[in-house]
């Protein structure tokens, strides 16, 4: 075993804890007020990208909740390095944006298609200039909402006129330069938000900035919780007739697999679906890499998401290579002894918050024997490849169904992507279950 494999859970420990994160708010706020800096959030806006058109929609009202001082950077797409499925990406971010602004009661409705090009630049040009001139948060919802109508004209809203437009070299100035500024303060996407050393994508991380904002007290009064409360989780059974199964496509790799497989699990549970376990390759193992922006920003988001939700994480050994291939080796063992939902918690607890080198026997034992499972058979199930086979097989059956990543899920006709999108996974549990008794 290596020095770093040896050292990884101790120095993760202490790089994913919460005191760390708060110490590390506290310099930042100390910093601030040497500098004499007033509280400044930025926010990178991508123009074709239906996350974006949902945070213009809420910005304002961000704004006008504290004592801050917004910034608008229009950015480039994210480089392929960062989207290495950009057609799927785009695709499903539409889908997923609708289902979000139903969710949260904003608007957004797929076109099923992207905004024409002749209408994507006269967007880009005016909120450029907008923003140029201070004034982009005025008109950003209404051009986003223009952009996005698929019966519009290709004339900019009447109440946009009023932008004085900006000259060819300051528009591709200003994008360069905000593409720049993303990529130096440690980012890639767009409908991000940077406050102080700390990155918050979407309104879906928008609890996170205001949980901060709240604890430097700058609040305007009467101010309390957040603009969108993370969903909740079911916590009492919930009665369905014949529901549909949940296919649960996880990495061993994957962080957000990790912190919604015990969810995902009591959800299946609680309503008496079957979750069936659809594992595939880490990307990295299957030859995508992964820039290191995207890395470290996916690993200390996950770490606030869990302790949003009580979910221990944080003191961990990367499963990478040899220790997530013997982990996926001894799924169909599990399972045919009953217990592969267990032998997936296990190994996630002990590779993403216990510090285990599942690379080892000493390590991959203990994390079977705690499931209840013979360390003698899966000796001999390490052997069988034929795990391979599966994974592929899933990995093509995720792909067939237009998503990339995980966790993925489907529920019967939907499909969703994100650790935090177990709200669809039970509406669609609820909706099949009534349709599947009407039939």
């Amino acid at each position: 075993m290596s020095v770093k494999t040896l050292l990884m859970p101790y120095v993760t420990q202490k790089l994913f804890s919460r005191d760390t994160l708060l110490a590390k708010r506290k310099k930042a706020e100390k910093a601030r007020q040497s500098a004499g800096r007033p509280h400044v959030v930025h926010y990178f806006h991508q123009v074709d990208d239906p996350y974006s058109a949902l945070m213009v929609q809420v910005l304002p009202e961000l704004a006008a909740r504290y004592s801050i001082e917004l910034k608008a950077h229009v950015v480039s797409p994210p480089p392929d390095s960062a989207a290495p499925e950009r057609e799927k990406l785009v695709e499903y971010s539409r889908k997923d944006a609708q289902a979000l602004a139903v969710y949260r009661s904003l608007q957004f409705t797929d076109p099923g298609n992207q905004p024409v090009e002749t209408k994507l630049q006269m967007a880009i040009d005016a909120l450029v200039s907008a923003a140029l001139q201070n004034r982009f948060f005025e008109f950003a919802p209404c051009i986003s909402k223009w952009l996005w109508q698929k019966d519009s004209t290709n004339a900019l809203p009447d109440n946009c006129q009023s932008i004085e437009p900006c000259s060819l070299s300051q528009m591709k100035a200003h994008i360069q330069q905000s593409d720049q500024l993303r990529e130096n303060m440690g980012h890639y996407l767009g409908a991000m938000l940077s406050y102080e050393g700390e990155w918050y994508w979407g309104i879906d991380r928008l609890y996170h900035l205001e949980e901060r904002l709240q604890d430097l007290s700058i609040q305007k009064q009467g101010i309390t919780g957040s603009l969108f409360e993370p969903d909740q989780d079911l916590t009492a059974p919930l009665s369905l007739h014949n529901p549909p199964d949940i296919d649960f496509f996880f990495s061993f790799r994957s962080p957000y697999s990790a912190i919604v497989a015990p969810r995902v699990f009591k959800l299946g549970e609680l309503t008496g679906a079957k979750v069936n376990l659809k594992f595939v390759l880490p990307m990295v193992m299957r030859g995508l890499a992964v820039p290191k922006a995207k890395r470290e920003y996916i690993v200390h988001d996950t770490a606030r998401e869990a302790h949003a939700r009580g979910t221990p994480f944080g003191k961990l050994n990367d499963p990478v290579g040899r220790p997530a291939e013997r982990g996926l080796s001894l799924v169909p063992y599990a399972e045919k002894h009953g217990l592969g939902q267990e032998f997936v918690l296990s190994f996630m607890k002990g590779v993403w918050s216990e510090g285990i080198h599942a690379g080892s026997d000493s390590g991959l034992k203990k994390i079977v024997e705690r499931t209840g499972l013979s360390w003698q058979g899966a000796l001999q199930a390490l052997d069988d490849e034929s795990w391979r086979l599966r994974a592929e097989a899933n990995r093509n059956e995720l792909f067939g169904l237009g998503l990339w990543g995980v966790p993925s899920f489907r529920v019967g006709t939907t499909e969703v992507w994100g650790q935090d999108r177990l709200w669809q996974v039970l509406d669609a549990l609820k909706a099949q279950s009534n349709t599947r008794r009407t039939a």
